[in-house]
């Protein structure tokens, strides 16, 4: 923040163009826009009655902050207290972990699909569970659990493979988008980092460019890692195992591509998808916010 009104809204259709095209079906998954219900933001001030500064200063996001100028001072109090030391940082950054539980426990979800590098903040709302049902002796919020898929825990960026691939990365060469043509996909992939070892073996520590792709590869085609690896038994040309990769996403993506494409050409239905979606999350969301303003003496 802050952000131009414009692009943000835009950007709100485009994620819910991509996630429609990526499959979520309006029919048995409630999809909207968070900012249209309120009852996030309720319950995230109630959690932040609650929830200690100590288990928000520990968030690995904040601690990368504060690690930038811990050669300066020595403890995160001392930090906070300089202001020429923070200039740049927002309290929304701090907090967010916190609005991110709301977003969890207010519909009471008992499973969450999560990437390796969210699940801090799927056991910091886990915590913040476990401490509102303590302190209002109650058992209404259900700590959730991760659903991690092996192959997709985290995928990491084609340039740098023990980086996370990220839309935030500056490089648009270290991730693929649901957008890329497949001749870009396949220069990207090509361009990845790998290593000058013959053939392809899964193994993360040694080679964690040959294995982000094997993780890739597994994921699009929906295997096992290891029958990932069992596929390019007797490929030794980095070029012909980066090339099978490549083909493979670019099997997965297309029809992807094909269905954000109808989407785009009837934006109409995507509102309609988002406003009926709103609509009924308000109904689940207002029930239970008013069953926590009970528990806590506010109703």
């Amino acid at each position: 923040m802050p952000q131009d009104p414009a692009e943000l809204r835009q950007a709100k259709v485009d994620m819910a163009v991509g996630l429609l095209g990526c499959g979520i079906d309006p029919e048995k998954s409630i999809l909207f826009e968070q900012s249209r219900v309120r009852a996030h933001a309720e319950l995230a001030w109630v959690f932040n009655t609650i929830t200690p500064v100590g288990w928000l200063g520990r968030m690995t996001q904040w601690k990368s902050k504060m690690d930038k100028v811990h050669g300066k001072v020595q403890s995160h109090a001392e930090i906070l207290a300089d202001e020429s030391l923070t200039t740049g940082l927002k309290m929304g950054l701090f907090d967010y972990p916190v609005l991110q539980a709301a977003d969890i426990l207010l519909y009471k979800a008992t499973h969450v699909p999560v990437g390796q590098d969210q699940l801090q903040h799927l056991e910091l709302a886990r915590d913040i569970a476990k401490l509102f049902n303590k302190n209002f002796k109650t058992s209404f919020f259900p700590p959730p659990n991760a659903i991690i898929p092996p192959a997709t825990k985290r995928v990491m960026s084609l340039r740098d493979p023990t980086s996370k691939m990220s839309k935030s990365d500056p490089s648009d060469m270290s991730r693929i988008n649901l957008t890329d043509t497949p001749e870009t996909i396949q220069s990207k992939i090509r361009r990845a980092q790998t290593d000058s070892i013959q053939g392809v073996t899964y193994d993360v520590a040694s080679r964690p460019g040959v294995s982000n792709l094997v993780s890739i590869y597994s994921a699009v085609r929906d295997i096992e890692i290891e029958d990932a690896v069992r596929d390019f038994q007797g490929v030794t040309s980095t070029k012909d195992f980066k090339d099978r990769v490549a083909d493979a996403v670019i099997e997965r993506i297309q029809p992807i591509q094909s269905r954000v494409a109808q989407l785009q050409a009837d934006i109409g239905y995507v509102h309609q998808v988002l406003d009926q979606g709103a609509r009924k999350a308000q109904e689940v969301a207002d029930a239970n916010m008013e069953h926590v303003y009970k528990v806590v003496g506010l109703r």
